[in-house]
Formats: structure tokens, C-alpha cells, sequence
């Protein structure tokens, strides 16, 4: 999902030399984790535990450091990291937006490698020549101009009207037009919704 080379004041695994984030490759994905141990357990965070176990595994092959988002405090700063990535940027409503993902991005992990490794050059944000439609899509008018308004979006999601984002995925994040050609499944969206809404 991207990476960068870490300066003296990117807050990294000591001794990084490169810092590559991991995210869902989708299509697919959700099938895929669907069929691992992690989620036929019935234990508790099956998609951090699952996480901590491929990304963990693929680290140490690699001789690197596995970071996570969850876990914390402290809480590693992936938002900052995907910046730094060039890759993702602050959208027109603060969520992050990345160049294939759009804003159903997510991060997994990172790799935090002690060696040099080539990086593609990014391009440019796609915000850039959107009509953001993003702005205007959330019914719960929850997106204000002073920042996100969490309570509003609780409480819209505890409507009738609420379901579609609850079983269907944050109606800011679908709008987003590269979302629409990064396929999510719905029921995926839905387990997102139902742990942010517990």
C-alpha cells in the first residue's frame, strides 16, 4: 500500500531503513481471511490476530520488524506513515485516501526493513480532478467542518435510516469513486461497521 525511506524524525522501528505498509488486496481478500484459523476459532480480534500472525511471519523471513496499528498504547503513527507513503493523503473530509483504494484503505501492518528497497514514484492524489462527492454523502451529516462528529454517527447509526451504512459500509467511504473500483464486499463492510459501532 505503500512506503517510504524513514528521516530522523519519522517515528519507526529503530535501524528502518524502509518502511512498507500492508493492506487487503482486493478482490479477494475477505474470502481468503475467511478461511483462517483466526476467524474459525470464534476467538476475540480474529483480523488483528490473523494479522499479527502472516504479517509477524512475512518479517521475520524478511529480517525486518512487524508493526501494527492495534495493540498500542503506545499506538504506532500509521495515518503519519501513510502520508509520509505518498500514496495516501488527507481527503477532503480528513479520512485518508489512496490512490487504489480510495477511502476504503486499510492498514494491516508494516514492515519496518534495516536494508534499502526499491520504491515505486508515487503519483498524485485523485482528489486532485474529483468532483469529491465524498463532502456531501454522509446522512448523518457527521462530517463538519471542525472535524468528525463520532456521537452524531453513533446515534444516526442507531436509526432505521442508519442500517445501509451499518450493513453496508460508511455511505462517505462508497461515494468515494476509487472506492468504487476497489471491491468490498458488503458483509466485510458490515464486520467494520458492527466493531466501530459496539
Amino acid at each position: 500500500m505503500g512506503g517510504f525511506y524513514p528521516g530522523p524524525d519519522d517515528a519507526v522501528p529503530e535501524g528502518t531503513q524502509t518502511l512498507v505498509l500492508l493492506g487487503p488486496s482486493e478482490p479477494g481478500f475477505w474470502p481468503h481471511f475467511q478461511g483462517s484459523p483466526e476467524w474459525a476459532d470464534g476467538g476475540d480480534d480474529p483480523l488483528d490476530r490473523w494479522s499479527a500472525r502472516v504479517i509477524g511471519a512475512l518479517a521475520e523471513e524478511m529480517g525486518g520488524t512487524a508493526a501494527f496499528p492495534f495493540g498500542g498504547p503506545p499506538h504506532n503513527p500509521f495515518y503519519s506513515w501513510a502520508l509520509r507513503s505518498g500514496r495516501a493523503w488527507a481527503s477532503p473530509v480528513q479520512l485518508l485516501v489512496h490512490d487504489t483504494a480510495g477511502l476504503m484503505v486499510s492498514y494491516r501492518g508494516a514492515l519496518a526493513l534495516p536494508r534499502h528497497v526499491a520504491l515505486p514514484i508515487p503519483g498524485p492524489s485523485p482528489c486532485t480532478t474529483c468532483a469529491r462527492p465524498c463532502a456531501t454523502a454522509c446522512p448523518a451529516t457527521a462530517l463538519t467542518p471542525g472535524g468528525y462528529d463520532v456521537p452524531a454517527c453513533h446515534t444516526y447509526l442507531d436509526t432505521p435510516d442508519g442500517a445501509s451504512c451499518l450493513n453496508l459500509g460508511c455511505a462517505v467511504r462508497l461515494a468515494c469513486p476509487v472506492s468504487k473500483t476497489y471491491a468490498r464486499l458488503a458483509d466485510q463492510s458490515a464486520y467494520h461497521m458492527r466493531l466501530f459501532h459496539k
